[in-house]
């Protein structure tokens, strides 16, 4: 099928976008990548009478550090991030997580803000953004607005995100000297989003496990924090038995739907899988670090 006939706009400004959005309201629709929007417009699901091509806005572009975070351009594509020298350096969780996306066809194309303003539950980017305690820059006709990551997804396909309002950047936080990581991603084939994925950053001090953060993708509604496993390894030794109740209680969150991939208790499993394997590299890759 091909899409309906519609209206393309090109602003170069993102006043100019803003305008637009306010003109049109539900009629429009914003084009990022448009590795989600184009292929529902061909299948009709979506059938916007305009179409606003945030392609131009050079202000949403670019990587850049400023007051111990990093900020990113919402229209900062996949491919920019994983070769950006700042984030290899600073945020390397994020280039780990990039570089399991798709493929190279769509990384060249795929922007951070278009992936996190879709609220899709499979893709990688919301597990990510929640275990870095990132936050979105939000941008209306009534100004700017910053929102955690965490909360920012409210379920399939849903977010926070206002009619009216374009993401314009994502902050992250620039993790501690001896923050551990890890994208741990159970996937079919190359291309395919997760059967189940964990992402984690974690540090340990005097021996224990003095931070962690585990969210999970794919295993439910939207993304999912693993809230009750955090606070079960946190104060606590790292160890076999913190490993097995940080995966049982990861398993626990879930709420998978069956299909291709897998029926709901194989999914489960794999979450709780993923979740231990991302525990066991972070910890690895946490400074000064040794097993007990």
């Amino acid at each position: 099928m091909i899409p309906r006939p519609f209206e393309y706009h090109a602003p170069r400004t993102l006043h100019e976008a803003l305008a637009l959005l306010g003109e049109h309201g539900e009629t429009a629709k914003l084009l990022a990548g448009g590795h989600s929007l184009l292929p529902m417009m061909k299948l009709r699901f979506a059938q916007p009478d305009h179409l606003i091509d945030l392609g131009g806005l050079a202000e949403l572009k670019g990587i850049r550090e400023e007051n111990g975070a990093l900020w990113i351009g919402a229209m900062t594509t996949e491919n920019e991030l994983i070769w950006s020298e700042l984030v290899q350096a600073r945020c390397p969780l994020l280039v780990e997580g990039a570089r399991q996306i798709a493929d190279p066809q769509v990384r060249y194309r795929g922007t951070l803000g278009g992936d996190l303003s879709h609220g899709d539950p499979a893709n990688d980017h919301p597990a990510l953004m929640i275990a870095l305690d990132a936050s979105f820059v939000l941008q209306g006709a009534d100004g700017e607005r910053v929102v955690s990551a965490d909360g920012f997804f409210v379920g399939a396909y849903v977010t926070l995100l206002s009619p009216g309002e374009i993401m314009t950047g994502i902050r992250i936080p620039v993790p501690v000297a001896n923050t551990g990581y890890c994208y741990a991603k159970l996937k079919r084939k190359t291309g395919d989003f997760a059967t189940a994925a964990a992402a984690v950053t974690l540090r340990v001090a005097d021996g224990n496990v003095e931070h962690v953060r585990i969210a999970l993708t794919n295993v439910g509604d939207t993304v999912i924090r693993a809230v009750d496993a955090e606070r079960a390894m946190t104060g606590k030794p790292f160890d076999a038995h913190a490993l097995d109740e940080a995966a049982r209680l990861a398993m626990a969150a879930c709420n998978p739907a069956p299909d291709l991939r897998g029926d709901a208790d194989y999914k489960r499993a794999m979450a709780g899988e993923m979740t231990r394997r991302a525990l066991n590299t972070s910890y690895e890759r946490a400074a000064g670090a040794t097993r007990p």
